[in-house]
């Protein structure tokens, strides 16, 4: 397989390929096709993946900083990839495997998270407004001063996460589970909490005009 071409932008359609370690950095990679590909450490830091076919790849150890990743990821295995300051605007991200991934100042708005694990990763700060997050599993998840306005939330398990000042305005939990979770001084404007069991959650400070149960 000729690296060079790929690093061009000259073969967009590269299913199952190995790619392990590779070097892609930068590179502008728009559409391209690496549906169940192994991708295991390559670094695509500073690229651009929009629009591309990631579905069932194997991208553990990753390197995606700073990259436009705004790609179809249904059931891409993410552990412990680096998507530091990463684009996932919009993603698909449905049954994605993200646990001990680096998410710092990425933006999640409107990202499709439902079923994907999310167990414990670092997710403070990070922007998921809108996002589709039914039944994702966020158990031990830090979303401190998280954005998660509008963000469906149905049905997700948040058992012991850290809510503190998240923003949770309008979002839907209905049914989720956030037993022993910290929301202190949580934003709960108009958020549907139908059903959702507290039991042994931290509501101290938490704010809201208006909540639906």
């Amino acid at each position: 397989m000729k690296i060079e071409a790929i690093r061009a932008g000259q073969l967009k359609q590269l299913p199952g390929a190995d790619l392990e370690d590779e070097d892609l950095s930068g590179c502008q990679l728009e559409g391209i096709n690496l549906a169940g590909a192994t991708l295991i450490g390559t670094n695509f830091s500073g690229g651009n993946l929009n629009g591309a076919k990631l579905d069932g790849a194997n991208l553990v150890g990753a390197r995606l900083t700073a990259t436009d990743l705004r790609a179809h990821l249904l059931g891409a295995n993410l552990m412990q990839a680096d998507l530091t300051s990463a684009d996932l605007r919009g993603s698909n991200l449905r049954g994605a495997n993200l646990m001990g991934a680096k998410l710092s100042q990425s933006s999640f708005s409107g990202a499709f998270l439902s079923g994907a694990n999310l167990m414990g990763v670092n997710l403070q700060g990070v922007d998921l407004r809108g996002a589709e997050l039914r039944g994702a599993n966020l158990n031990k998840a830090n979303l401190k001063g998280a954005n998660l306005s509008e963000a469906d939330l149905r049905g997700a398990s948040l058992t012991e996460a850290n809510l503190e000042e998240a923003d949770l305005r309008g979002a839907n939990l209905a049914g989720a589970n956030l037993i022993g979770a910290n929301l202190l001084c949580a934003e709960l404007d108009n958020a549907n909490l139908s059903g959702v069991d507290f039991d042994r959650a931290c509501l101290v400070g938490t704010r809201a005009s208006k909540m639906v149960f």
